[in-house]
């Protein structure tokens, strides 16, 4: 985690690319870090975009009135940038208009969930309760009452999850620029309609389980029963990281698939979607590497070093607008080692008839995020039923993975199939991995395995705007 000093580096180095001078910019500095009872993240946010435009401001009003409350006297009164708009949704988030007054709550220990900055605007004194070793049981801070004009602002949601995640998720984006994304977030993969999903504690076998552990079964000198599916070690270090040779071995199947076997189904799903009365062979599905977490009939605890999936998101995440084309994108705002688990692909379970028919149905004006097919082990039965053949669609209803943008290749995270709940591969859980060291700001993205060439694809491909120099979109 960056220093305090490396933090303030970076952004004097970000103002006097603008032509700042650092005796002028300190100032607003100081005065945004306490504003944000020093959250760095609404600094460092759309490219340090809340301390240049207080800056900006702070000139601009000097020279209109010539106040004496700005930068030498930059206080509990004075004028605040115009242009950050922080925002609560409850669903979707709609711009603010005209200048409604909002009422915004706080975070716990005495941090602010959302703040509207304004020209004109007041923000109330209030005690710091941030200190260190601080509960849930400190005294929060009274809300704060400010006014919202519509003059260009940056929006932001303060927590998109809405509650559901260990961690909040932000949302920042230019009013006006861009169109607010509409789903229902979710935590959980939840069956759309005809999926068959079976999880029972009686399909869990005792020999693939282990009921005799207790506390953390990654502390005991021999691995347990779960570590037999990564062949007899686990998958995860005892600092929750992916262990360096099981990351690699899924990279290379990543990046190399025909350098690894694949299965072949006898009657192929997705061959069926294209020609239903004569389908072509099937061209085979990747058998791909599996971790196998403990669960509910598992004798350890839930802090276990072998359930990092199932515990959830636990990093810090902000979705952002893109400058490149892209849309909305998902970065870091801390770093993160190679391995660590970022988040899992959460989405509806819908069989492959239905994604196939509710692409039919749409009216071309939706904004499809691309699906995710779980055909990790459908090679392993002859005939695959329909309600077997499964896929998850997150265009509805999803967690923030939704957003992560496709990189070709040499994305900086991978996916990686998970067994938690049941044995039955139809379906299982997707996470999503580092797959190199990831420095705070930089945008995460994984490879969606297009194939950008396959023109009968019931799923087609979008115009690939990666800027990858292994970008396998040769026609773009």
């Amino acid at each position: 985690m960056m220093s305090v000093r490396e933090r303030a580096r970076k952004a004097f180095q970000a103002t006097r690319a603008l032509g700042l001078p650092d005796q002028e910019v300190t100032p607003v500095l100081e005065h945004l870090l306490k504003l944000f009872n020093n959250n760095w993240d609404l600094i460092e946010s759309e490219d340090y975009r809340a301390l240049i435009d207080a800056y900006f401001e702070l000139k601009e009003n000097k020279g209109e009135d010539n106040r004496k409350n700005v930068v030498g006297d930059y206080g509990e009164s004075s004028r605040l940038p115009k242009r950050l708009c922080l925002q609560d949704s409850e669903d979707q988030a709609s711009p603010t208009k005209g200048s409604a007054r909002q009422i915004l709550s706080p975070e716990e220990h005495g941090k602010p969930s959302s703040v509207n900055l304004q020209q004109g605007a007041t923000f109330l004194n209030k005690k710091d309760s941030s200190s260190s070793g601080c509960s849930n049981s400190c005294k929060k801070p009274q809300q704060q009452p400010v006014t919202c004009e519509k003059n260009r602002p940056l929006h932001i949601i303060n927590d998109i999850t809405k509650g559901t995640e260990n961690v909040k998720i932000s949302l920042v984006g230019e009013i006006g620029k861009q169109e607010l994304p509409k789903f229902t977030y979710m935590r959980d993969n939840i069956i759309y309609q005809d999926a068959y999903v079976h999880i029972s504690l009686a399909r869990v076998a005792d020999e693939d389980c282990c009921s005799g552990c207790s506390g953390d079964c990654l502390s005991v000198l021999i691995p347990c029963a779960c570590a037999h599916e990564t062949g007899g070690e686990f998958a995860y270090t005892t600092d929750g990281q992916l262990r360096d040779k099981f990351l690699k071995a899924c990279i290379s199947m990543k990046q190399d698939p025909e350098g690894h076997d694949s299965v072949y189904c006898q009657d192929c799903p997705l061959e069926r979607l294209k020609n239903e009365y004569k389908p072509e062979k099937c061209k085979g599905h990747l058998v791909r590497k599996f971790i196998k977490e403990c669960w509910r009939k598992c004798g350890c605890n839930m802090q276990c070093g072998n359930r990092v999936v199932q515990r959830g998101i636990t990093c810090k995440l902000q979705v952002f607008w893109t400058r490149e084309g892209k849309g909305w994108g998902v970065k870091t705002l801390q770093d993160l080692p190679k391995g660590t688990f970022v988040c899992e692909y959460v989405g509806e379970i819908l069989t492959n008839t239905e994604l196939f028919e509710r692409n039919l149905k749409g009216s071309g004006n939706e904004k499809h995020t691309y699906p995710v097919t779980l055909d990790a082990d459908w090679g392993s039965e002859r005939v695959l039923k329909d309600e077997e053949a499964l896929c998850l669609d997150a265009t509805f209803c999803g967690n923030v993975a939704r957003f992560i943008n496709h990189r070709c290749f040499d994305a900086n995270l991978i996916d990686i199939p998970v067994e938690v709940e049941t044995p039955d591969r139809h379906y299982y859980h997707l996470a999503l991995f580092t797959t190199r060291d990831v420095r705070a700001s930089e945008e995460l993205t994984w490879d969606y395995g297009i194939d950008f060439n396959d023109d009968e694809h019931p799923i087609k491909a979008f115009k690939c705007c990666c800027r990858s120099a292994f970008c396998r979109d040769v026609k773009r």
